[in-house]
């Protein structure tokens, strides 16, 4: 049962990475300094101090420029690497999935976390579009706050994280069909 929760945990994790890399990182990291979380080695260094200053900083600059249409755009582009990379890390941090190789975990944390992002790269320039980028401090404050939740959800109640990782992919999947152009065959 450990590990169905572990993988659910990291699942709903890697998923809330692909929307905001550092709240799951953040959030890892301090609930591993206050003992809270248990990590694998070497992803327990997300607990010290130093690391935790860091990713805050990142994150508060991430949160700032996503609001801004053009900034958020270029940090999208970012966002392909950094976001699934923390989606890989928070994968295979967790001990709850220490019988999954840690290569294994990598991968799927790249892919749950590379195809959130994905998809809201995706969406995001049709919201900047059609809003006239008055609509992105919205579209980046639901993403933010739907990281918060997934991550604490992954943590605290990982079925219920997972179901609304899958609600959310779906919803995504649902929206970019729904405005993609259509084609005439």
């Amino acid at each position: 049962m450990e590990l169905l929760s572990g993988l659910l945990s990291s699942l709903g994790l890697s998923g809330a990475a692909g929307l905001n890399a550092f709240v799951p990182l953040l959030l890892v990291g301090v609930l591993s300094r206050f003992g809270v979380l248990g990590l694998n080695e070497p992803f327990d260094l997300l607990g010290n101090t130093w690391v935790l200053v860091g990713i805050g900083v990142l994150g508060l600059l991430d949160f700032v420029g996503d609001k801004i249409p053009g900034v958020d755009h270029a940090l999208h582009l970012l966002g392909g690497v950094v976001n699934t990379a923390a989606g890989a890390v928070l994968f295979a941090a967790q001990t709850g999935v220490a019988d999954v190789p840690p290569a294994l975990s990598m991968a799927l944390g790249v892919i749950v976390a590379g195809g959130v992002h994905a998809t809201r790269a995706a969406v995001r320039p049709v919201a900047t579009a059609t809003t006239g980028g008055l609509g992105n401090p919205v579209v980046s404050g639901v993403e933010d706050g739907t990281s918060v939740l997934l991550s604490v959800l992954a943590v605290f109640a990982p079925v219920v994280g997972a179901v609304v990782l899958a609600v959310v992919a779906v919803l995504g999947v649902r929206f970019w069909l729904r405005l993609r152009p259509r084609r005439l065959v």
